[in-house]
C-alpha cells in the first residue's frame, strides 16, 4: 500500500504520459479481467444480485443487450458479441476523460470550502488513490468530515470508520473488499441523525458510489469493466460521471493517475 505517497511531491503528468502509464500497469487496454468474467456480471446485475447491484435504483428497464452496448460504450469492453472468452479491454481515452471529470468537481468543491466524502469498497487497490486526493483537496480548503467513533452496520455486521479521510468497512479485523451499499447507508444515517450537512459530492466505488447516488447525491465513482450498475447509474443521470478502470491492480501503479488528477484539479 502506497500510504506514504500522501505526502510525497507530485510528478507533472500530461494525457498521453498518463496514457502510456495506465496500459504499461494494464489499468486500461487489455486488462486482467477477464471476458467471461465481465459478461457474467451483466447477467447478475440484471438479476439484481445484492453483490451485484451496488445499491443502484434502476430507474428503466434494461436488458442484457442494452446493458452490454453501454458497456462496450462508456466501458470500453470488444464491440463483438460473439467473443464471450479471453482477455478484454477497458477504454483508455475513456478512463482520462472520466478522470478529467474527477478533477473538475474535486477541485471545484474544493476550492469553495464545501464537503467531500471519500470511501471505497477495494481497500487493498484504490485506498491509497483515495487517500491522496483527499488529502489534497482538505489542503485546498475541502472539509472532510471526521468522526471518532465507530459506526456499526447493523445488516451485515462490522463497522465503518475512517483512514486517512478515507471511509472503508470494517469487520473482524481487517477492511474487507466488498461490493455491498450498507457501509455507506450506515454512514449517512449517521450523518443524519447527529445533524450533519450532506456531502457536496461523494468520490468512491462499488456499493459506496452506488448507495450514495441513489440517495441523489453529487457523486462520481471508479468502477471495473465487470461492474456495470455504476455505468448504468451515470446512464439514468444518477452518477456525475463514472471513471473506467482497473480497480485491484498494485497500489503502486496507481501513481500518475494520482498526479494527474491532482495536477488537474489545481490541487498541487
Amino acid at each position: 500500500m502506497i500510504i506514504p505517497a500522501v505526502m510525497t511531491e507530485r510528478t507533472p503528468v500530461d494525457r498521453s504520459t498518463l496514457a502510456l502509464a495506465l496500459e504499461a500497469g494494464r489499468i486500461t487496454g487489455e486488462v486482467a479481467t477477464p471476458r467471461e468474467n465481465n459478461l457474467s456480471h451483466i447477467h447478475r446485475f440484471l438479476e439484481q444480485e445484492r453483490q451485484f447491484d451496488f445499491g443502484v435504483e434502476l430507474t428503466r428497464d434494461w436488458d442484457y443487450d442494452s446493458v452490454f452496448a453501454l458497456m462496450v460504450e462508456r466501458c470500453g469492453l470488444r464491440p463483438d458479441p460473439e467473443f464471450v472468452e479471453g482477455v478484454d479491454t477497458i477504454s483508455t481515452e475513456g478512463c482520462i476523460d472520466a478522470l478529467e471529470k474527477l478533477a473538475e468537481a474535486v477541485g471545484q468543491v474544493a476550492r469553495a470550502g464545501g464537503r467531500i466524502l471519500f470511501a471505497t469498497g477495494h481497500p487493498a487497490g484504490l485506498l491509497p488513490v483515495h487517500m491522496a486526493i483527499a488529502a489534497a483537496a482538505k489542503n485546498a480548503g475541502a472539509v472532510i468530515d471526521t468522526r471518532d467513533h465507530f459506526i456499526p452496520v447493523p445488516e451485515i455486521g462490522g463497522d465503518v470508520r475512517q483512514i486517512h479521510n478515507v471511509w472503508t468497512w470494517h469487520q473482524h479485523g481487517g477492511s474487507p473488499h466488498t461490493h455491498l451499499a450498507e457501509p455507506m447507508h450506515a454512514l449517512l444515517n449517521d450523518f443524519a441523525a447527529r445533524g450533519g450537512s450532506a456531502p457536496d459530492l461523494v468520490v468512491a466505488d462499488h456499493g459506496w458510489a452506488g448507495a450514495a447516488s441513489s440517495r441523489g447525491l453529487r457523486t462520481i465513482g471508479y468502477a471495473d469493466c465487470n461492474d456495470p450498475a455504476l455505468f448504468v447509474a451515470e446512464a439514468q443521470g444518477q452518477i456525475e460521471a463514472t471513471i473506467p478502470l482497473d480497480d485491484d491492480v498494485v497500489p503502486n501503479l496507481y501513481a500518475p493517475l494520482i498526479d494527474y488528477v491532482i495536477e488537474r484539479a489545481g490541487l498541487n
